[in-house]
């Protein structure tokens, strides 16, 4: 997967409680096991009406926000099933980090495995980051992986907390295959000594 170090983009206020799988990528949208082409399903019952037009209500069809990187939502993002198609249909939109107060578990641990930095901050801090996110063309955020900062427009900065572990494995880019493929030497070594002294299996 990518890797995930300094990221400045712009930021949408998804100004939603409970956003669940579903709304995230409805369930038409789950025939592919593909990792591309959900982009256009994200959010696809509020961002288009029946007819297949835009709503042009919904943030993310904003021409402020339609190449946004960055959301910026209510309490208890992500949850319902644990479609592993809501982190994905996210990342081929563009959206690389979601910042909440809180997260359903599976939602939360599915974004690290694909590239997605998930941040959890206080009330207070996801008020100062909605009203950022609220300015449109200039609602841009940096996010400082490496120094667990998130420095608004006019200077402010927020600092969050995250697993170590993790913190490493999105800055290196790191997924449970990179991860294994880091011993990719000593499995090598292993199997040749295995097939050395036990040549009949």
């Amino acid at each position: 997967m990518d890797k995930f170090d300094t990221l400045t983009g712009v930021a949408a206020p998804l100004e939603i409680m409970n956003v669940d799988t579903d709304m995230i990528i409805p369930k038409q949208y789950l025939k592919t096991i593909k990792r591309t082409g959900l982009g256009k399903g994200l959010f696809a019952e509020m961002r288009f009406r029946e007819d297949g037009s835009e709503n042009p209500d919904f943030v993310l069809n904003q021409s402020a926000y339609r190449h946004a990187q960055i959301l910026v939502a209510r309490d208890n993002f992500g949850c319902g099933s644990s479609r592993e198609h809501a982190p994905w249909a996210l990342l081929d939109f563009g959206i690389r980090c979601v910042i909440s107060t809180s997260f359903a578990d599976i939602f939360y641990n599915n974004c690290f495995k694909n590239g997605i930095l998930p941040i959890k901050v206080s009330e207070d801090d996801l008020e100062k980051l909605m009203d950022d996110a609220r300015r449109g063309a200039n609602a841009t955020l940096t996010i400082d992986l490496p120094a667990q900062e998130i420095r608004g427009p006019d200077g402010g900065v927020v600092k969050f907390d995250i697993d170590p572990f993790r913190k490493h494995c999105l800055i290196n880019g790191l997924d449970d295959i990179g991860l294994t493929m880091e011993k990719a030497a000593s499995i090598g070594a292993y199997e040749t000594r295995h097939a050395q002294s036990a040549p009949w299996l």
